[in-house]
């Protein structure tokens, strides 16, 4: 990757196969974000593992915001509950 900077953080497909453990090594010990792309467009990102651990992080919060503000929409509703087994039979589901 002697063609690349330090602060170049996006290879060709081709690139990154040929120096693929190098790619894997500026994202694990340089904590850098390493862009991928195919025909000029970014297709995958390798980056460290504590910055996936954090987007999955950041996803359940959103994800448990979203329950949140169904739940509260629901209550105001003002709608019965519906029992799991009806959900289940509804979608074809069987236990």
């Amino acid at each position: 990757m002697a063609a690349h900077t330090q602060d170049d953080a996006t290879l060709t497909m081709a690139e990154a196969q040929e120096h693929f453990i190098e790619v894997v090594d500026r994202a694990a010990r340089g904590k850098e974000r390493v862009v991928v792309t195919r025909r000029g467009k970014p297709v995958v990102a390798v980056v460290p593992a504590e910055d996936a651990r954090l987007l999955e992080e950041l996803e359940d919060r959103l994800d448990l915001e979203e329950a949140r503000a169904a739940l509260e929409e629901w209550k105001r509703s003002g709608k019965d509950s519906v029992p799991m087994s009806a959900i289940l039979k509804e979608f074809g589901i069987d236990r």
